[in-house]
């Protein structure tokens, strides 16, 4: 079954918000962050769920009625 386009615009957010998730983690364990404690924070709050939810709905969307 070929993959939907929102399916797969959503699937490449979640990548990407991935990829937030990760690098911030990393800023944060390893000393000071470039953009400060509390923007790198922010981003990883709000990329640690949004992977999920993007993920989540991107294989909804896929597998939904045509």
């Amino acid at each position: 079954m070929p993959m939907k386009p929102l399916a797969g615009l959503l699937l490449a957010l979640s990548c990407l918000l991935g990829i937030a998730a990760t690098g911030s983690v990393f800023e944060l364990a390893y000393g000071d962050p470039q953009l400060g404690v509390i923007p790198t924070t922010v981003i990883l709050v709000v990329s640690g769920p949004g992977t999920v939810v993007a993920l989540l709905m991107a294989k909804a969307w896929n597998s939904g009625p045509s």
